[in-house]
């Protein structure tokens, strides 16, 4: 009695989203979506986890290339490049400029962990399936997954022969895209799956100064997989791809340029007032979002990258043991003209070279006991290297400011970073059915770490490469621009740090389901996350090199349901997870970035999400969030531009700014996504079926500014996607729009770097989102 009580009190709430419950009963049922989420593939309906899972039909539909245009189909993730590294968040929590961070949301392709955040940049290729894992994963995932991760499932070989081609051409930017893939049998037991995609696009901000459009991108992909089914009992699939991705300027332009004050070289001026004083006057032609930008000096970025993947399962009676062996490695490039304008001032050269090796073997148990669990080992090991160099150029104008900065013209400030890790972990979950509906489930995850990083910092002549024979130059760094080096007589320590780390970890689970009947499953869970502390890699000072490990404590409370015959699926979610020590990376104000710790930060919120059959041919997929982000301990934050400091003194003597109260970058209080799927046949020119899809995306305001100034807490907007096509058994045509509403919207703000230290504006720029954008599918599929 109380179920069916219970059961009519949801049903009663579907019907507020004016479902007529006579029609829908009579409509198609909604197909079972199996995930991985659990490391078994089980019904997503059944997994008591907070989660979103995109199709391969769903990218397609969507034209979702990347993570960037996946943000827009998922409630509560965030993703944006910056002027040096790129940023994901699950519900508020990610990771900041800094190459010696993991990241918190974990990225896993194949099993396979994709940790550094230049390879958030890479395209996807011929996907099976995302799903979006929301709060702490680290069971099954591990401590990369303290806010929560990404499970890509590439497709895999096939007995049957398929060959699909398909185009894609966006004339608003100039994109082009082939993507082509065969697979088929190679004998009765080994088949092969080989998928390749080109990409180039003109770009979508105008870089006037040099009449052309940016970013140019360029980008390839080659996968080869082949799968060996010896027998009933095990099978190998073996993984070889290689990825290039490749861009030339930014899309980045000056969104604000507020006057010097009294006490700068030049009270009352602008920046582009300055710099035209100094003989650039049109070095900042605008100062609003215009998608227009200035930039003299060459910039681009390169990246390669190579991963081989080999998973084996054996089955040993009902139970299957698999490993997964995985090599990870990349060579990103790039050279930046970070002031962000036409005036020659600095610029900086990046090249940061990864190698990864991991190993997982677990073992599972079968289905349908009393208990079930799987447990198992795991093993990685990595290197990392990054260098960088800000350049002073011979015809920098930094001296014509301040005369006192000539002798640092044609010099450079070097740094080196190292950082080895090599990570031990053991993890088991288990579940016990009291009964059929109701099912504990424990979990832990025990892991050991230790680093080893060194960073040097060295001031060089740019002509040679040397050290610096320069007398001054390394004390005007210091002095003018807070970089510490080894030559430096004000840095009589030097900048030639060395450290080591081991830290050990257990995250354990605890889960409760039960099924009120076969349709809604309501559970309850308490986890643990932990992301290891590490080195700073972009500091310019000594002060800021180590910081400590971060944990989270999440609670859930979670309902998922099948109403309506199997016509509507409603999933609800309630959370709160606290982070103690939450890693954070600010901008100092002149040209470095420091890291920290959040000493108490709170995230909670509820999510709602699901499908749900209309009618006949008309489907909607819909999610919504609500987070309410804050810091509860946080007062030793960087100081926006211009404000007055309240916090603690830091490590460096520097007055820090109190960010307790405050709610973190990329924390709007709701997004949503609606997406409607309509489909039905036609006759018309060969072509069987019309299929159009309207996807609309909501974010409420939220701050972009990496150092939370208030002045880029940006407005609400929202975006339309919109899709028509025209299919056939073989053959797909379809014409589509992103962003049809052509919102103006900014991912990520800061200030010009030296523009305030060194002249004293108050300047912004800004990564600019794509406007509207129209283009074109054809796909041949046999």
């Amino acid at each position: 009695m109380k179920n069916k009580a219970i059961k009519s009190i949801f049903t009663l709430s579907a019907c507020a989203f004016a479902i007529n419950a006579a029609i829908a009963q009579e409509q198609a049922t909604l197909e079972v979506i199996q995930v991985t989420a659990q490391k078994r593939s089980e019904n997503a309906q059944e997994t008591p986890i907070s989660m979103n899972v995109l199709s391969a039909e769903d990218l397609k539909e969507k034209s979702i290339e990347k993570i960037d245009d996946l943000q827009y189909s998922v409630p509560n993730l965030h993703m944006t490049e910056t002027g040096i590294s790129t940023q994901m968040f699950i519900r508020g929590i990610g990771t900041g400029n800094n190459q010696g961070f993991e990241q918190s949301v974990g990225q896993y392709i194949d099993g396979v962990h994709y940790g550094r955040q230049q390879l958030l940049r890479m395209p996807f290729l011929d996907l099976e399936r995302i799903e979006v894992l929301k709060g702490p994963q680290s069971i099954m995932f591990g401590k990369n997954s303290v806010a929560g991760a990404l499970n890509l499932s590439s497709a895999k070989p096939t007995q049957d022969t398929e060959i699909h081609l398909g185009v894609q051409y966006q004339p608003t930017n100039g994109a082009t895209e082939f993507t082509g893939m065969v697979t088929g049998a190679l004998t009765e037991t080994l088949s092969a799956r080989l998928a390749v995609r080109d990409y180039s696009e003109d770009g979508y901000i105008e870089n006037t100064f040099k009449n052309r459009d940016e970013t140019i991108r360029e980008e390839s992909a080659v996968r080869l997989s082949l799968l060996w089914e010896p027998s009933d009992t095990m099978n190998f699939l073996f993984k070889i791809e290689q990825d290039d991705f490749d861009g030339t300027g930014r899309q980045i332009e000056v969104i604000k340029d507020e006057p010097a004050l009294a006490g700068s070289p030049m009270p009352g001026a602008t920046f582009s007032q300055i710099l035209g004083a100094l003989g650039h006057p049109n070095a900042i032609s605008d100062s609003v979002l215009n998608y227009e930008r200035q930039a003299d000096a060459e910039e681009s970025n390169s990246n390669s990258l190579n991963n081989a993947t080999l998973t084996a399962n054996f089955k040993f009676g009902d139970y299957t043991l698999t490993t997964v062996s995985g090599l990870v490695s990349y060579d990103f490039v790039e050279t930046c003209d970070c002031d962000y304008t036409a005036a020659p001032i600095f610029s900086v050269f990046i090249d940061e070279e990864y190698e990864q090796f991991s190993q997982e073997i677990r073992l599972v148990s079968p289905v349908g006991e009393k208990f079930d669990w799987l447990g198992g080992l795991f093993y990685q090991t990595s290197e990392l290297a990054f260098d960088d160099n800000i350049i002073i150029p011979t015809n920098s104008i930094l001296g014509l400011g301040k005369p006192m900065l000539l002798p640092i013209h044609g010099q450079a400030a070097g740094r080196n970073y190292q950082l080895d890790t090599d990570m031990y972990s053991a993890f088991f979950q288990g579940r016990y059915h009291f009964t059929d509906a109701l099912t504990l489930t424990l979990g832990a995850r025990y892991t050991s770490e230790d680093k080893t990083s060194s960073r040097v910092m060295n001031i060089t002549d740019i002509s040679t490469g040397d050290i610096t024979t320069n007398p001054y130059a390394p004390a005007i760094f210091d002095l003018a621009f807070g970089i510490q080096s080894e030559q430096s007589p004000y840095s009589p320590e030097g900048h030639n740090l060395q450290g080591e780390r081991n830290e050990t970890s257990f995250t354990p689970l605890i889960n409760v389901s039960y099924k009120l009947d076969q349709d809604i499953m309501v559970y309850a869970s308490a986890t643990t996350g932990f992301k290891a502390g590490g080195f700073d890699a972009r500091a310019n000072n000594v002060n800021s090199w180590e910081f400590e490990e971060e944990e989270a404590t999440a609670y859930e409370l979670g309902i998922k349901s099948l109403l309506l015959d199997d016509t509507l699926e409603v999933n609800l979610s309630f959370y709160r997870t606290e982070y103690d020590n939450l890693q954070v990376s600010q901008f100092d104000g002149i040209l470095g970035f420091n890291v920290g710790n959040a000493k108490e930060t709170v995230v909670q919120g509820v999510e709602v999400d699901g499908r749900w059959i209309i009618l006949d041919g008309l489907s909607m997929q819909y999610g919504m969030a609500y987070l309410d982000h804050e810091y509860k301990d946080f007062t030793n934050g960087n100081c926006h531009s211009r404000q007055v400091p309240d916090g603690d003194m830091g490590a460096d003597g520097n007055q820090l700014c109190d960010y307790t109260g405050k709610s973190g970058q990329y924390t709007p209080k709701f997004t949503a996504s609606i997406g409607f799927d309509y489909f039905t046949d036609i006759s018309f020119l060969g072509f069987e079926y019309f299929r159009t899809t309207l996807g609309l995306y909501h974010s409420a305001k939220q701050n972009v500014d990496v150092n939370l100034n208030p002045l880029y807490e940006e407005d609400a907007y929202n975006k339309v996607d919109m899709r028509i096509a025209l299919e056939s058994e073989n053959w797909n045509i379809a014409l589509f729009g992103k962003n049809m509403t052509n919102e103006e919207v900014l991912t990520y703000v800061g200030n010009n770097p030296l523009s305030g230290s060194t002249f004293g504006t108050d300047t912004f720029y800004g990564f600019v989102d794509r406007p509207a954008t129209y283009g074109i599918q054809v796909d041949y599929n046999f």
